[in-house]
């Protein structure tokens, strides 16, 4: 029997919200790093639009603020109601579904969402600059692997688990081609850049947005290099954030609703076409392409499974 459309929406929805939280998290701390490292040469607010641009949150940003400076841009992508990608919203949103179904997850998961809102609802906002600023960013990384810790170890194997997990990975993966993306707006117009010092500080920013910072060292022995930093994060499959684990995983648990239901969906063939994107290429291939390209090609390969999976299972 089919679980109801809207408990396994909520599921999906729950978990890709907790993950979108955590990744405006990210983001928001790599272009705030970033800033810090034009200052000097008064370009601060290059690195801050590139990555509302990334997040595609640019135009909502200029709609209603002039000047993208770090106080204002860390309100919008932290605090501010009226962004519906905001971690505000986000953390509101996944508490709203996670209460909706508290039938279909375990204690466990509902008490670490429901704290998670209660705290971040009580932060005031005109307190959180500077180093407080870093230091709710790393709290909303640490209440999300929280959550995704509850999940893990409380939670039957079942039709809700592969929901939860595909909205998991999904945003994951949406997210990591943002970052990529956000480095191909600040860095490969500047052609003078590439292979600078400069350039090497911002890969690095790169990777700690993906927490791949070490993990990249024990993979490539030698220095940043752009090539080996795009395919670590697009292709390599031992690493648990890159386009290619992401898609693995979400075929996964699509595949087990498959198994569970008795029959494939347009979802499944959606992923199959994403799967080809990422399986059938390499990185000379991608960047003889066009890195941006192929970016935007896989982010809207993975709309569509989101888009066709909500129609297989009915979610609307």
């Amino acid at each position: 029997m089919r679980m109801l459309g809207r408990t396994a929406q909520n599921l999906f929805w729950l978990s890709r919200y907790v993950e979108r939280a955590e990744n405006m998290a990210r983001l928001l701390e790599v272009g705030y790093r970033m800033s810090l490292t034009s200052r000097r040469e008064g370009g601060a607010s290059e690195h801050l639009v590139s990555m509302l641009k990334a997040a595609e949150m640019d135009e909502a940003f200029a709609e209603r603020h002039e000047v993208a400076d770090v106080d204002t841009v860390a309100h919008f992508m932290m605090f501010d109601p009226a962004n519906p990608s905001s971690v505000y919203s986000c953390l509101l949103a996944a508490r709203t579904n996670a209460r909706s179904v508290r039938t279909a997850i375990t204690t466990d998961m509902w008490e670490s969402m429901n704290g998670a809102w209660l705290e971040f609802s009580q932060i005031k906002p005109r307190d959180v600059r500077g180093a407080k600023l870093l230091g709710l960013l790393q709290w909303v990384r640490q209440r999300s692997h929280e959550f995704r810790g509850a999940l893990l170890g409380t939670i039957l194997r079942d039709d809700g688990f592969a929901f939860l997990q595909a909205g998991n990975f999904v945003e994951r993966a949406d997210n990591t081609a943002r970052i990529l993306d956000m480095k191909y707006y600040v860095l490969l117009p500047r052609s003078s850049l590439v292979g600078g010092e400069i350039d090497i500080q911002q890969w690095t920013l790169i990777l700690r947005a993906a927490s791949a910072h070490r993990s990249y060292g024990h993979v490539y022995h030698d220095r940043y290099k752009a090539h080996n930093i795009a395919d670590f994060l697009i292709l390599r499959t031992e690493m648990p954030r890159s386009l290619v684990y992401c898609a693995h995983f979400v075929r996964d648990n699509l595949n087990l609703l498959a198994r569970l239901y008795g029959r494939r969906e347009a979802c499944h063939e959606a992923m199959d076409d994403l799967l080809k994107l990422v399986e059938g290429t390499n990185m000379d291939q991608i960047f003889a392409h066009g890195l941006h390209e192929f970016l935007n090609d896989f982010i809207d390969g993975n709309n569509r499974v989101t888009d066709t999976l909500s129609a297989s299972y009915n979610f609307y």
